[in-house]
């Protein structure tokens, strides 16, 4: 459908485009972009996302740019003059970038003819990813209102696609629908018992992502398959920009085949040839599901989408009810506890970055960590503030002294002098504002050791010659409003408790499609997602089963009776000698046997001896 969205487009009709993920989206705004004369703006909530496309872009002599959370005042004010000016043909900006003033007094001035909204379901307050920050759409709109807006996202209800269209205001648009089948993937959910055992079975040495909920599931799960012999990286935000470059690098040539990574890893990664993406952990909801799992097959070729889930998971997604939708007090003490832990003081400005660092914050104020999450991502959709992902901060460095005291330094501490005055000659403007700098480069420029360039900044730091920011990277907090005394906190309860229900609706969906054994699984996604299937995929496990030849209950227990006569097996090696489309079957009447005292299981095996 890329065609028709461009031209409709480029006819300058308000469009939304529903594509599935590596349906090729961002073309439908790029190729426009190039044929329309002044600037498209893109807004994006991925920083990754937004630096990757603009650094392909640039790779193509196209002039892009972005401008995101955690740049200098100074690069911003350069960018958005740069833009006034004609620089660029896109420019990405995150969506909190839109309510600061800085923007809004460039706004008028850009010469844009197109905006483009991407992941745009995080417009809706009804959306499985609602950012506040979206709404700023609507100031641009303001200003621009004449230029088409192009809304773009992977996985919408029919709710959240009327939601998108109302919030941004957008006049009789054009829909493009692409259907959310996905002819080349199958779908597969298994109860486990033994996740390890069973992902490590599925894992055939072709290009895999394996999604695990935490980051110590990640690096316990990798050991696990490493041990196995199979090359796997891992992937997740507590680990540094360096460890996570090389591990994506690792996965995108295939020296290591097996991605095993949070769901921080997958947007906006461009790989075709993925054959495979696993859930050792069920997901939230239907939507990340979906989006997930659409990450394989992205060339057309067959790949599966694998789950495995168990009572554990289960519970999980039941208790997520409570655990992300805490009462009001619980909202309160978060909040005072953020403004104490960042020290802003009543009535301070808004539009500030800090950063923040949730295990710190969790571990000071004695909050557990999950739910004090769920609570700043309540608070974040009443529009106080917005978290933003891992960002790079490269180190800084200003003069904070005047010439004449460089010039004594010189004098008094030489080499320090030497140091000071070849910065001065490097990076222009470093007396009046703070400069991005590279030690390493600093280091080769004058043929030193980068520790001891390191130690040198320090030095001059302490003796309050410069101002030095060390590099680094971390989450941050946008505070978007003046600081209230929480008890006179204005908190909506009547739309958070709206939003309660709309997750449950989602929790209650996820654990159905995940327990579902009678239905076909790409029926059931259809259905959530509005579309009318025209009829079973025929290549789910479902589907599979029900063209296999079906067992009784009674028929099998006597078979699996006679199986553990043999010799004392675990239930998965029972399960093995049987179809695949069989194992759910297998593996219920067994754990029915055992609680029933028929079976017992010793060491995680079944005895085939009856109990007394």
């Amino acid at each position: 459908m890329q065609e028709d969205i461009i031209a409709s487009v480029l006819s300058g009709k308000d469009t939304v485009a529903l594509l599935p993920t590596g349906g090729g989206k961002s073309v439908c705004y790029q190729v426009p972009a190039l044929m329309m004369g002044g600037m498209c703006l893109v807004v994006s909530p991925l920083i990754a996302l937004m630096q990757d496309q603009v650094s392909r872009l640039q790779q193509l002599g196209i002039s892009a740019a972005c401008i995101h959370s955690g740049m200098h005042h100074n690069d911003v004010v350069r960018m958005l003059a740069d833009a006034v000016h004609g620089a660029y043909k896109l420019l990405y900006v995150s969506p909190e970038r839109l309510r600061t003033e800085l923007f809004r007094d460039h706004l008028p001035e850009l010469d844009l003819r197109m905006l483009a909204v991407d992941e745009a379901h995080c417009i809706s307050q009804w959306g499985h990813d609602f950012r506040p920050a979206y709404l700023g759409i609507g100031i641009v709109r303001e200003v621009h209102g004449r230029i088409p807006l192009l809304a773009l996202t992977a996985s919408a209800t029919q709710e959240v696609q009327e939601d998108i269209v109302r919030q941004a205001a957008m006049r009789a648009p054009q829909v493009y629908r692409s259907s959310f089948a996905r002819d080349n993937i199958f779908y597969r959910v298994a109860y486990s018992e033994n996740k390890n055992a069973d992902v490590l079975r599925t894992l055939t040495g072709e290009c895999s992502i394996v999604y695990c909920r935490s980051r110590r599931q990640t690096e316990t799960l990798a050991e696990y398959v490493r041990y196995d012999g199979k090359d796997a990286v891992i992937y997740h935000a507590g680990l540094q920009k360096e460890a996570r470059d090389e591990a994506q690098e690792q996965w995108m040539t295939d020296r290591a085949p097996v991605m095993i990574a949070t769901t921080a890893f997958g947007m906006g990664i461009d790989k075709p040839g993925v054959r495979q993406v696993v859930h050792y952990d069920a997901p939230e909801h239907p939507e990340a599901y979906y989006q997930e799992a659409g990450r394989a097959g992205r060339d057309g070729r067959p790949s599966a989408a694998y789950a495995v889930y168990n009572a554990t998971d289960i519970k999980r997604l039941e208790d997520s009810i409570a655990l992300q939708y805490p009462a009001e007090a619980y909202l309160r003490q978060v909040y005072q506890s953020v403004v104490d832990f960042l020290q802003i003081p009543i009535t301070a400005q808004p539009d500030k970055y800090y950063p923040f660092d949730l295990y710190e914050f969790s571990r000071r104020f004695e909050l557990q960590a999950t739910q004090a999450m769920y609570a700043l991502k309540l608070l974040e959709r009443e529009g106080l503030w917005t978290l933003t992902e891992s960002v790079y901060m490269p180190a800084t460095i200003r003069f904070a002294a005047d010439r004449h005291t460089i010039d004594a330094l010189q004098i008094s501490h030489p080499q320090l002098g030497y140091m000071a005055v070849s910065l001065l000659r490097m990076y222009s403007g470093i007396f009046h504002h703070p400069v991005h700098i590279r030690e390493l480069a600093i280091a080769r420029q004058l043929r030193m050791q980068k520790e001891d360039v390191i130690k040198a900044l320090q030095r001059l730091a302490a003796m309050e010659i410069i101002e030095y920011n060390r590099p680094g990277e971390g989450p941050q907090l946008f505070f978007h409003h003046y600081r209230v005394d929480s008890r006179h906190l204005h908190i909506d309860m009547k739309r958070i408790g709206d939003l309660r229900r709309q997750h449950e609706k989602r929790t209650r969906a996820m654990i159905a499609m995940l327990q579902n054994t009678t239905e076909c699984r790409e029926r059931l996604l259809l259905q959530y997602f509005g579309e009318t299937p025209v009829g079973d995929c025929g290549h789910c496990d479902v589907c599979h089963a029900a063209q296999g030849v079906r067992m009784g209950d009674k028929e099998l227990e006597a078979l699996l009776l006679k199986d553990i006569r043999s010799g004392v097996v675990t239930p998965n090696e029972l399960a093995a000698r049987y179809r695949p489309h069989m194992k759910e079957q297998v593996l219920r009447i067994l754990r029915q046997m055992i609680d029933s005292g028929v079976l017992r299981l010793n060491d995680g095996k079944v005895n085939g001896r009856r109990a007394e």
